[in-house]
């Protein structure tokens, strides 16, 4: 298997890029290979930090897409020898099973699309972002493809999720929630009222009705259905609060010594709580419904995200993620065309 990593993309690429590149490598099996995507003179520099590593190599790409640029869809056809163009090339050719990057969201999403096209039952993909709950984590998508859509795309963002959660997670018989303003079936806009009707008429899904915002943290549901508008801003909602606790709590910390010693006697369990909200423990967010395995990651992240990405990409690839929605999807059109 070989994981082909946008070496370029992210705001601390290409340095913690190679890092998390590098302690992967050093925990995976034999038959997995990391390819580094981008420029090779600098890629070669940062590996020198390091010992030398079995199952890093380096592919050459001159170009890159910055987090700034605009309209990435069309820098993409000027920034065909861009890394995160070359990876998704490779997977394509069949020289890598899976891409990851840090870098443009709307770059990894369009050349995706570009390249590896949509599975043959899937209308549009979806961004599964996990969040972290008293639970164990929970899958929400779309988390930011689809700003607007149609029911059936978010019945097919369900069963992807569901078979995402199962497969990859790990979660036994995934419960599937769609986000509303209220549980009750009768409460929603015409969208979500359809899309209601679509996941309950599914007898393969595990549905346990409408979720609210509330229920999230809770654990309600293993897999939350939104559009990516919705979506998205949940999800960087969740991502400032746990900035604003660990602020808050610093500082009324830091505000009496009776309180730092307390903290110094809890700092166990807040390492814990910390690990458990910090989204770099838990890798990237795949994009379901393309035709291959693409894992977008924070922009920001750190080595660890991105040794945890390519856990991820590695589990996808192994469990044959894309198989099984495309048999579940299969199955629920034939039923319905008979």
């Amino acid at each position: 298997m070989r994981i082909a990593l946008d070496a370029m993309g992210g705001d601390r690429a290409p340095e913690v890029v190679v890092r998390g590149a590098v302690e992967a490598a050093q925990e995976l099996d034999e038959d997995v290979e990391i390819l580094l995507v981008g420029q090779e003179a600098c890629l070669q520099s940062e590996l020198s930090k390091f010992p030398p590593i079995r199952g890093i190599a380096i592919v050459p790409a001159s170009e890159i897409i910055e987090m700034a640029d605009k309209a990435p869809a069309a820098l993409l056809r000027k920034r065909s020898d861009s890394s995160i163009a070359v990876a998704m090339k490779l997977q394509k050719d069949g020289a890598a099973q899976a891409v990851i990057s840090a870098g443009h969201t709307g770059a990894a999403v369009a050349s995706s699309l570009l390249s590896l096209g949509r599975l043959a039952e899937v209308s549009r993909p979806a961004i599964a972002s996990p969040l972290p709950t008293e639970k164990g984590l929970c899958v929400l998508l779309d988390a930011g493809a689809n700003a607007s859509c149609k029911p059936e795309w978010l019945f097919q963002f369900a069963v992807m999720g569901e078979l995402y959660a199962n497969h990859v997670l790990g979660i036994e018989k995934p419960k599937v929630g769609l986000l509303s303003i209220g549980e009750e079936s009768s409460k929603g806009d015409p969208k979500t009222l359809k899309t209601h009707e679509l996941l309950a008429a599914d007898p393969n899904l595990n549905f346990i009705g409408n979720v609210e915002g509330r229920d999230i943290p809770q654990g309600t549901a293993d897999v939350v259905v939104c559009d990516g508008f919705v979506g998205n801003v949940i999800l960087k909602f969740a991502e400032s609060m746990v900035g604003f606790l660990a602020t808050s709590i610093r500082e009324e910390v830091m505000s009496r010594w009776s309180r730092k010693l307390g903290a110094f006697l809890l700092k166990g369990a807040v390492e814990e709580i910390r690990k458990k909200l910090d989204y770099q423990e838990y890798g990237g967010a795949p994009l379901l419904g393309v035709d291959g395995v693409a894992i977008i990651c924070h922009g920001n992240s750190s080595a660890k995200a991105i040794k945890n990405a390519i856990f991820v990409a590695q589990r996808m690839v192994r469990e044959r993620v894309n198989d099984h929605i495309k048999e579940h999807l299969q199955r629920k059109n034939s039923a319905s065309n008979e």
